[in-house]
């Protein structure tokens, strides 16, 4: 910001390279998570192994949690002066 950015510039790159990154793990994941699911398919009860419920409420939880934790800390991060940043360096 001291060099120009808007503080909507910052929450959009703090924001985009967290997509890149949970995105990524959340793929990961997944292919894991269906390659797991037949060696574990006598464990689960009650649930299918390709169960898109269980999988879609899992992905958009861990995706909103994601979406917070950096949310959060980058708006804070948008609210401070730059020049005290500086300062402070």
């Amino acid at each position: 910001m001291a060099l120009g950015a808007q503080p909507s510039d910052i929450l959009g790159l703090i924001l985009r390279q967290t997509l890149v990154l949970v995105s990524t793990g959340m793929l990961a994941g997944m292919a894991a998570a269906l390659g797991g699911t037949r060696l574990l398919v006598s464990v689960l009860y009650g649930v299918g192994a390709t169960d898109l419920l269980t999988y879609g409420g899992v992905l958009l939880l861990l995706g909103g949690a994601a979406f917070l934790a950096s949310y959060l800390p980058a708006r804070r991060a948008t609210k401070v002066d730059p020049m005290v940043a500086l300062r402070y360096e």
